[in-house]
């Protein structure tokens, strides 16, 4: 069952009544769904495409035993670990997983700050939670990864702080300068002088040590 690029904001009912007791696939891209209300009618799905909608952390799924293949790029998803909790406990024959698109999936995709070693970190802490996976984002799991997961996926979890709004608000946002604070100005063409005083005592100067008093 396709229901691709509708704009719809929800499921329609009528799609659950009419399709919901015989679709195993159901294609839901390129709409506005936040949320997945009305899946439920849907009980014997082996296959659920989600790319391209702004379905987010509140994401809840029905309990679908027999979904195996589940994508969901491009959507809102920002909490990995909550995400994948919650698959664990509603799709337990899942095989195929895709988030690419999400910031919950650290890669170039959705920032250029991350590189490879993010998106390993992510692979390795993806398959720790979801040891069952066959294939993550379009690549084939592989064994070496399966083995590095069992042995270090619970400590690939990155955890980053929050600023509090009154470490925001103490600490205003200042960019570095070498010049004097009368020279910032881009407007100001006025030259600035410093001074420096220098004293010379000569204990450190190598060369002492070789003149002696007749040659002063």
């Amino acid at each position: 069952v396709s229901y691709i690029g509708q704009d719809c904001r929800e499921i329609p009912e009528h799609l659950g009544r009419d399709c919901g007791h015989f679709a195993k696939r159901l294609d839901l891209s390129f709409n506005l769904l936040r949320s997945l209300e009305g899946l439920s009618a849907f009980r014997s799905l082996e296959e659920l495409i989600l790319d391209n909608n702004q379905l987010g952390d509140d994401l809840v799924l029905p309990g679908l035993p027999r979904l195996h293949t589940l994508t969901l790029n491009k959507n809102r998803i920002t909490d990995l670990e909550n995400l994948l909790d919650h698959l664990a406990e509603v799709t337990p024959a899942l095989e195929y997983l895709s988030l690419l698109g999400n910031v919950a999936c650290p890669n170039e995709l959705v920032s250029l700050e991350k590189d490879e070693e993010d998106y390993k970190r992510y692979r390795c802490f993806v398959l720790y939670k979801l040891p069952n996976l066959k294939f993550l984002d379009a690549q084939k799991v592989t064994r070496q990864e399966r083995e590095e997961a069992l042995v270090r996926g619970a400590f690939m979890k990155v955890v980053k702080p929050k600023a509090s709004s009154e470490d925001v608000a103490s600490s205003p946002e200042r960019h570095y300068t070498p010049l004097p604070s009368a020279s910032r100005e881009l407007t100001s063409h006025q030259g600035v002088l410093g001074k420096c005083r220098y004293v010379y005592y000569g204990k450190n100067s190598e060369g002492n040590r070789f003149i002696r008093d007749d040659q002063l």
